[in-house]
């Protein structure tokens, strides 16, 4: 960081909104161009939040470096709690995960979408303790011990009902014809499925 923007930056912590505006219009253009090449609609948005960040960040920069690796820093830590707000939460590895990975294409949201409508549709066909059991474990993140409460089984017996209503899902989805372009589900499509619904229960009416 030169003298000058450290000078700018206290000063802008301490309160000089004119000192903020002059570090904002040295490093717009480099930091609109960081999230323009990554997200779509939020640019504008993220921008102001990692500026805010900067300001509001006292104590956590010391000067070890310069203001723009600081900016860039903080737009970092804005876009994965950008992308963990998009996921509902959901971890982000910047490691692994690319830009492609984490932003759903228009065909991806539909095929999420026929999921969903189909998985909704098959655990109304289930027995209703089947349903329970799927509901509450996924929808709700009660234990193993906390489901065999509600429905009154050894404890032991909720990881067999569990398999068995994931088996009858299998079995329902295969023979809808809603769902005959899905690829046959494994268990974990299926758990992520009726977390997933579990999620967004409420906002996607029941078929």
């Amino acid at each position: 960081m030169t003298d000058d923007e450290v000078a700018l930056h206290a000063a802008w912590q301490a309160g000089d909104r004119a000192a903020g505006q002059q570090l904002f219009e040295r490093h717009f253009d480099a930091i609109y161009r960081f999230f323009e090449s990554k997200v779509t609609g939020d640019v504008g948005d993220l921008v102001q939040r990692t500026f805010l960040g900067c300001v509001e960040a006292k104590g956590r920069f010391r000067g070890d470096s310069s203001f723009r690796t600081f900016l860039y820093a903080v737009a970092r830590n804005e876009l994965s709690a950008f992308f963990r707000t998009k996921r509902r939460g959901a971890a982000v590895d910047f490691g692994v995960s690319s830009i492609a990975d984490l932003t759903p294409t228009p065909s991806s949201v539909a095929r999420r979408r026929s999921e969903r409508a189909a998985l909704s549709h098959a655990l109304r066909g289930l027995p209703v303790d089947l349903q329970i059991a799927i509901e509450l474990r996924y929808w709700e993140g009660l234990s193993g011990p906390e489901v065999a409460v509600v429905l009154d089984i050894a404890e032991g017996t909720v990881r067999s009902r569990l398999r068995r209503a994931l088996e009858m899902l299998r079995d329902a989805l295969g023979s809808d014809p809603a769902a005959s372009a899905l690829s046959p589900p494994s268990d974990a499509d299926l758990e992520r499925w009726a977390e997933d619904l579990g999620r967004l229960h409420g906002a996607l009416p029941l078929p």
